[in-house]
């Protein structure tokens, strides 16, 4: 939990300013991602909130490819504030 609130403090600024841009929607999703896995530690059988973590895990995938397509660099400097890997391009 300690990430999720280093990154809302990064964000802040941009919360306001530009809720549709493609990179506050990977920050976004990366804190529902981070929240979703701390809630399946401790509810192994939840089906539905895997599924949930799931399709939200293709919408980042979406949107980092896209974002990789179209700026490289910002790509790589939203992969280093939020810490996650890299995606392979297929």
């Amino acid at each position: 939990m300690v990430k999720n609130s280093f990154i809302s403090v990064i964000f802040q600024e941009k919360k306001e300013e530009n809720r549709g841009s493609v990179e506050f929607q990977i920050v976004s999703f990366t804190n529902k991602i981070r929240r979703l896995t701390s809630h399946l530690e401790l509810h192994k059988k939840d089906y539905l909130s895997q599924r949930g973590l799931r399709k939200i895990l293709g919408k980042r995938q979406r949107l980092l490819s896209y974002l990789s397509k179209t700026n490289k660099i910002r790509y790589k400097e939203l992969i280093g504030e939020l810490d996650i890997r890299e995606s392979k391009n297929r």
